[in-house]
C-alpha cells in the first residue's frame, strides 16, 4: 500500500516481470518488420542485379512481391492493430507467450520462404497463411468483449488479406489461373485502404498536437467519398465487377483526388518543422497520387503500372510505416514524441528512395541502377530506425507503466 502526500491510499502498480520485447505487439513486430524489410530489399537487390544466387520459395520476383506485402507490411499492420486495440477497448491485448507464439509463426514463415529447401511446400504455405487469421482472432476478442463495433471492420480486412495470401500461393502453384502479380495489386490496395482509414483517424490529431495548431474538423461528405472510393478502388483493381475501363478509371481518379483534397485540408505546410508529422502528410499525398496514376493506366494514358504501384508502396507505405512506427514506439514506451537528426534523415532518405524508384525508368540509362540506388536508400532509412529504436523496443517503459 502506498500513502500519497494528501493522505490518500494508492494501490501499488502491478510489476510486469515478462520480457519487455513481448509486452505489447508493436515491440516485436515493428522491430522484426523493419529489420526484415531491409534484409529482404538487400537480398532482392543483390539477386536482381546478378550479384548473388538466391532461390527463395516461388522464385525471386514472387518472393520479393509477396514478402514486402505479406511479410513486411502485414507484420507492421498487425503490430499496430494489436497494440491499438488495447487503447481502443481498455481490454488487454496479447502479450507474453501468446505474442511470442504469433511472432514465431510469422518469423518461421519468413525463414522458410527464403530457404524453402528445409521444409515441404505444404508446411511453408500453411505457416505463412496462418499468420493473418490468427491475428484477426486476437484482434476480434477484445473488440467483441468491449462491443466496440466501430473497430470491428479491421477483422474482415485482415481476413481478406489472408484470402489474398492464399490465392497468391495457389497462383504460384498453378492451382488457379489468376496471376500472382494481379493479386498482389489487390493487396497493395488493401494496405492503402488501411493507411487511409488510420490516416484519417489520427493525422489531423497528430498535426494539431505536434504543431500546436487547431485540429482540422472533418467534412462529412468528403470523408465518406474518400473512403468509399478507396473501397471501390479495391473492387476495381480486383476486377470483381464487369465495369468498363473508363468507369474503373473514374473510380480510381475520384479516390485519388478526394484523398488529395482530404490531405490538403490537413495543412502540410504547418508541419514542415515537425519531423514526426510531415512524413505522414507526404506519405498520404503519395497514396492519392498513386491512385490517380492507376486511373491514368486504366485510361491507357500511362503504360507503366509499376510507377503507380511503387508510388503507393515505396512513397506511401514505406514512408508512412517508418513515421508511424517511430511515433508509436516512442508513445507506447513512455517517451517524448520527438526524434532527432538521425530519424529526420531517415525520413528524407526514404522519400529519396521513393522518388528514385518511381523515376528510375526515366532517370537512369540502366534501369537496374535506379533499382539499386532506391534499394540502398531504403536499407539506409530502415537501418537507421533499427539502430535508434532497438534499445527503445527491447527495454521496459521509461515511466514504469505496463506495455
Amino acid at each position: 500500500m502506498l500513502i500519497m502526500p494528501d493522505g490518500r491510499v494508492a494501490s501499488r502498480p502491478e510489476v510486469d516481470n515478462s520480457l519487455p520485447l513481448f509486452r505489447l505487439a508493436f515491440r516485436p513486430f515493428f522491430w522484426l518488420g523493419a529489420l526484415f524489410s531491409l534484409l529482404s530489399i538487400l537480398l532482392w537487390a543483390l539477386s536482381y542485379t546478378g550479384q548473388m544466387a538466391f532461390s527463395p520459395y516461388g522464385g525471386g520476383h514472387f518472393w520479393h512481391v509477396h514478402e514486402m506485402l505479406f511479410g513486411f507490411a502485414s507484420a507492421i499492420i498487425v503490430g499496430f492493430l494489436l497494440t491499438a486495440v488495447q487503447t481502443w477497448t481498455k481490454v488487454p491485448s496479447i502479450k507474453g507467450p501468446t505474442l511470442m507464439a504469433l511472432v514465431g509463426v510469422w518469423l518461421l514463415a519468413r525463414i522458410l520462404m527464403a530457404v524453402p529447401a528445409i521444409a515441404p511446400d505444404s508446411v511453408i504455405v500453411l505457416l505463412d497463411i496462418l499468420f493473418l487469421p490468427l491475428s484477426a482472432l486476437f484482434l476480434a476478442r477484445p473488440i467483441l468483449k468491449a462491443k466496440l463495433w466501430r473497430n470491428l471492420m479491421f477483422v474482415p480486412i485482415l481476413l481478406i488479406m489472408a484470402v489474398l495470401n492464399g490465392l497468391m500461393h495457389m497462383s504460384n502453384m498453378g492451382a488457379i489461373s489468376l496471376s500472382y502479380l494481379s493479386l498482389s495489386h489487390v493487396m497493395v490496395m488493401m494496405v492503402a485502404l488501411v493507411m487511409c482509414i488510420m490516416g484519417g483517424r489520427v493525422f489531423p490529431m497528430f498535426t494539431a498536437n505536434g504543431t500546436k495548431t487547431p485540429k482540422v474538423a472533418p467534412i462529412s461528405w468528403l470523408e465518406k467519398l474518400s473512403m468509399l472510393s478507396v473501397v471501390l478502388s479495391v473492387v476495381v483493381v480486383a476486377d470483381l465487377l464487369p465495369l468498363p475501363e473508363t468507369a474503373g478509371a473514374g473510380v480510381l481518379l475520384i479516390a485519388g483526388v478526394s484523398n488529395l483534397i482530404r490531405a490538403l485540408r490537413w495543412r502540410v505546410w504547418v508541419t514542415l518543422k515537425t519531423p514526426l508529422v510531415w512524413p505522414l502528410h507526404l506519405s498520404y499525398w503519395a497514396i492519392g497520387l498513386g491512385l490517380i496514376l492507376l486511373g491514368l493506366v486504366k485510361l491507357n494514358l500511362m503504360t507503366n503500372a509499376s510507377i503507380a504501384l511503387h508510388t503507393i508502396t515505396v512513397g506511401g507505405m514505406g514512408l508512412m510505416i517508418l513515421a508511424m512506427i517511430s511515433r508509436v514506439s516512442l508513445g507506447h514506451t513512455g517517451r517524448m514524441i520527438q526524434v532527432g537528426r538521425v530519424m529526420n534523415l531517415a525520413f528524407v532518405v526514404i522519400v529519396a528512395a521513393a522518388v528514385i524508384r518511381v523515376a528510375a525508368s526515366g532517370w537512369f540509362a540502366n534501369y537496374s541502377t535506379g533499382i539499386t540506388v532506391s534499394a540502398v536508400l531504403w536499407i539506409l532509412a530502415y537501418g537507421l530506425f533499427v539502430m535508434k529504436y532497438t534499445p527503445v523496443l527491447f527495454k521496459a517503459r521509461v515511466d514504469g507503466g505496463p506495455g
